[in-house]
């Protein structure tokens, strides 16, 4: 007869295995749906790429990744520097990062704002905060084409203001797509600062004051060192995306200005090199894992901080 411990051992044993049962069709849906795809995309950066597009399989090359850096010379066959992709990777990472930090400035006093307000009404403004998601990412780009443009509602108002005289030429511009940016990932800041700040234990704050600390000492020896998970969190939900945006760069900056999206999309379309296409694809993935590991290893020293 069996005792209670092996009993009990074999429950474990059916229970973990009946919860694997149950995560397989997930589990299946995930690997097929999201890492096969990059496997895929893995397995093209190494093959050479076809006339029409598509890739010769069975032989192994690495011109796709060398091409992510460099480009070779058509008279001699040298190595250069690939000098229009790194200037479009670094576009790419400087307009995410002061996507990142405008959105911040922006939506940390719009995060204190609603979480100071009382709690019928917060829900109210946190309302307010999510209606842009209701829209298409598409429609938001041609709003704010339509707020920027030369004929739009900024250069109209300073023209009729009389403090200018001809329009500010802001499409197709780094600007452009700057603004366009901010104005549609400001939501995915603001989020993550409230969440944080909601928690805040404003008594701190006043005990602060009481201990006649200035307002800027209070922001940087108190609020912030609280809602610094807040902080990261709503940085990488903003970088991440700004990072791999295609349609914002393709509209406001009228292809001109293009982005590492934009740069994929042209290898995988008109430039029919899909090793390349593929290489640069997991590099901007290799970008946003790096990004990921920076939040995570924050996250957990914050933890630990405060364990």
């Amino acid at each position: 007869m069996a005792s209670a411990e092996e009993i009990a051992r074999a429950a474990d044993r059916k229970d973990i295995r009946d919860r694997w049962l149950l995560s397989a069709p997930a589990l299946i849906i995930i690997f097929v749906a999201a890492i096969g795809p990059l496997f895929v995309m893995l397995a093209y950066s190494f093959m050479v790429k076809g006339d029409y597009g598509d890739v010769k399989f069975g032989t192994f090359s690495l011109d796709g990744w060398t091409s992510v850096l460099f480009e070779r010379d058509i008279f001699d066959d040298t190595l250069g520097l690939a000098d229009a992709h790194l200037t479009i990777l670094w576009r790419s990472v400087r307009l995410s990062f002061y996507t990142t930090v405008l959105t911040l400035i922006f939506g940390f006093p719009t995060a204190y704002f609603i979480s100071t307000r009382p709690p019928k009404t917060r829900e109210v403004w946190v309302f307010l905060v999510t209606i842009p998601f209701w829209t298409n990412l598409l429609i938001r780009t041609f709003a704010m084409q339509q707020v920027i443009r030369n004929e739009g509602l900024v250069n109209t108002a300073l023209i009729q203001l009389g403090i200018l005289d001809r329009p500010l030429q802001i499409m197709n511009t780094d600007t452009a797509i700057l603004l366009g940016m901010v104005y549609v990932y400001l939501p995915l800041m603001v989020l993550p600062l409230y969440a944080s700040m909601e928690k805040l234990d404003f008594r701190l704050i006043e005990a602060g004051y009481d201990l006649y600390a200035s307002r800027w000492q209070v922001l940087r020896r108190i609020i912030l060192p609280l809602v610094k998970p807040g902080v990261i969190a709503g940085s990488i939900l903003v970088f991440i995306p700004s990072l791999g945006a295609y349609v914002i760069p393709r509209v406001l900056g009228g292809g001109k200005n293009m982005m590492l999206g934009n740069l994929i999309e042209l290898q995988f379309g008109a430039g029919r090199n899909w090793p390349l296409g593929a290489a640069i694809s997991i590099t901007l993935m290799a970008l946003v894992m790096v990004a990921l590991l920076f939040y995570v290893r924050n996250v957990s020293r914050s933890e630990a901080g405060h364990g």
